[in-house]
């Protein structure tokens, strides 16, 4: 299958690109804005909360070395699920934690994996991440491109 795109609403994209881009397999990351109502929103429009954009990382990652699912394993991992347009501190629906499916294969994969969460019982609260088609990906600006290898410091996790 080779180099395939995968796209997370995590909360604040600085800290989601930074785990991403430790994970062997991903090829590239970017962070931006997706699933709003405005063309190439800046980030002060995104953060008004009335563009209905997410905060999103998006990657290029390589299927011979992670699977679909191990990239879910990664996203699970980073956020609470539980928690509605909220990331630790940072709270607000450009926060929102969302999977944006390129496929219906990762559709069908998103799908399943939050159900064998929800059945796990590891949360008391119900999940309410988000699994909605993929739409135009907004790169952001270019400061907040891999934000903490810039700049140090760190995100809530």
């Amino acid at each position: 299958m080779g180099i395939q795109k995968a796209s997370f609403g995590m909360g604040c994209f600085w800290g989601a690109e930074e785990a991403f881009s430790k994970v062997d397999g991903v090829v590239s990351t970017a962070v931006g804005y997706m699933g709003g109502n405005l063309e190439n929103p800046t980030y002060e429009q995104v953060c008004t909360g009335k563009t209905g954009h997410a905060e999103t990382v998006q990657l290029e990652y390589d299927t011979e070395k992670i699977s679909y699912e191990e990239v879910l394993e990664v996203f699970w991992d980073y956020i609470d699920p539980t928690s509605i347009n909220r990331q630790g501190p940072d709270y607000g629906t450009q926060y929102s934690s969302v999977i944006f499916y390129h496929s219906e294969e990762q559709k069908m994969l998103a799908l399943k994996s939050k159900e064998e969460l929800e059945k796990s019982g590891k949360y008391k609260k119900p999940i309410v991440t988000q699994i909605v088609p993929a739409s135009t990906f907004y790169r952001a600006e270019e400061y907040h491109q891999r934000y903490f290898e810039k700049h140090g410091g760190s995100c809530h996790v």
